[in-house]
């Protein structure tokens, strides 16, 4: 029984196997979509942590926050209106 898995190990094949069926099931475009937005949680998450570090230094509490500009491949969702004239 040389392909036997012991149970709780797992080999490089299994592993191939879920991501081939994780793929076909969401797609590549998704899945990017998924790892930039798990990415800029993360980065978020830093920053607050570190802002939360800042705030405890009273020199630094004077920064400004730059606002966070969507990043290339990110989906901004909206809806465009014409106004009515109205008289």
């Amino acid at each position: 029984m040389m392909g036997a898995n012991i149970m709780g190990q797992t080999s490089i094949w299994h592993w191939l196997i879920v991501l081939a069926v994780v793929v076909l099931i969401f797609g590549t475009k998704k899945l990017r979509n998924i790892g930039a937005d798990l990415g800029g949680a993360v980065k978020g998450f830093k920053d607050g942590m570190k802002s939360g570090e800042d705030s405890a230094n009273p020199a630094s509490a004077n920064k400004v926050n730059a606002e966070i500009l969507p990043q290339s491949g990110q989906t901004i969702e909206g809806e465009a209106r014409k106004e009515s004239a109205r008289h």
